[in-house]
This record gives C-alpha cells, structure tokens and sequence, in this order.
C-alpha cells in the first residue's frame, strides 16, 4: 500500500461517518526509516507531518528536513524534554511529572508546546498513559500549566486482527475529549486507523502501511 492509498482510505472512512476528509491529517511514522526511504515513500507526495518515537533517531531527520512539520509520538523521560521544540505536536504526554518538566523547560525558553495527553484506555499493564478514571483531574491540572497549550487527547489500542474489536477504544477516547472540550483525538495505526476515523480521529499515526510494497 502507498501513501495515496491510505488517504483515500480515510477519505472514505470519514465520508462513511458523515464526516467532512479535512478534518483528519495523516501523520506519517517515519521511525526505523532512512531518509531515502522517507523521501520515495512520504515527501514526494507532499508535505505530511512526521511522526517519530525516538529523541536519538529524530534529530538527524529533524536537520536533514528542518522545514518539515515533526511530531513526537513516543514515550518520553523527563530529561529529554529539552529536545522537544523542534516538535509541532507531542502525542504522548503521559504523566504529570512530564508536563510539568516539559512546561518549566518551555518557560525558560519562551516557547508554548502544543501537546496531547495519552491515555491508556484499555488499561493494558504494559502501556503508557493517564488511566481513564485520571484523565478530566490530569485535564485540570494541565490547563493551569504555562506555558503548554493542550490540545486533545492521544491513545494506543490493543492489538487485534479484527479492528472491529478495538472500535470501543476510539469510541471511549471520542467521548472523553468530547466531555471536556477537547478538539484533537490522535488515535489509529496501520491496523486500525479506519476505524478510528470512524470514531472520529482528527489525526491518524500511519507508518508500515506506507513503506509496504
């Protein structure tokens, strides 16, 4: 599958929900791939955001593409959080202690993070994220931090071979944002990102579906 087909996927998933194609942006996942592979399989067909996981593995892109729209999309350390201005968007804020390192390093550099709060919705032991039961209090907390600006909220769902099965993840993050007045929902990969925009996902995390083939 190639980049175009994948925009047209949401496209159609979008129109099945009676939702305007706009309203959702393909963030392309760029980790694990060199830059020849980023240029023959995202940027030649326009400027999409792109996703990375990995401080370490993003700067050399980062320099490579300045011009580029990047978002951070993976679990982060308190000290690395000095490595984020680059970033237009980070996806994974995860925890308190996070967002406040990340809003005292903002202050002193004089920049506003847009940021997300990733919330683990199924409760998988293994994930990242503000268990749903936290979430509106963590809503709270966060919207009296200076200087980050929270956009929406961000989740992982469990892996299933049927997406069918992980409808009722996007649906329960749909709701959440919904309730405290959240616009952005980043939320579906390759496996299930159909389905998510279904569910109303503004921003789909896409990476093996566009370097197959």
């Amino acid at each position: 599958m190639a980049l175009p087909e994948v925009l047209a996927r949401i496209e159609a998933a979008a129109r099945r929900a009676g939702r305007e194609p706009a309203e959702v942006r393909l963030v392309a996942v760029t980790k694990g791939r060199s830059l020849a592979e980023i240029e023959r399989h995202v940027l030649r067909y326009g400027d999409f955001p792109l996703g990375e996981n990995r401080i370490q593995e993003a700067r050399p892109k980062i320099a490579a593409w300045p011009e580029r729209t990047w978002h951070f999309i993976g679990p982060l350390q308190r000290n690395k959080v000095r490595y984020l201005r680059p970033f237009r968007l980070v996806h994974s804020v995860d925890s308190l202690r996070l967002a406040e390192a990340l809003a005292a390093r903002a202050a002193r550099e004089g920049y506003r993070p847009r940021i997300l709060l990733e919330v683990n919705v199924a409760r998988e032991p293994q994930k990242h994220g503000f268990d749903p039961s936290g979430v509106e209090a963590a809503v709270r907390a966060v919207r009296g931090l200076e200087p980050l600006e929270l956009r929406g909220l961000m989740t992982m769902a469990p892996l299933a071979e049927d997406p069918e099965e992980v409808r009722w993840v996007f649906r329960e993050l749909a709701a959440m944002a919904r309730h405290l007045g959240l616009a952005e929902l980043s939320m579906g990969m390759s496996g299930d990102y159909e389905v998510a925009v279904e569910e109303g996902a503004t921003l789909v995390r896409v990476g093996r579906a566009l370097f197959e083939g």
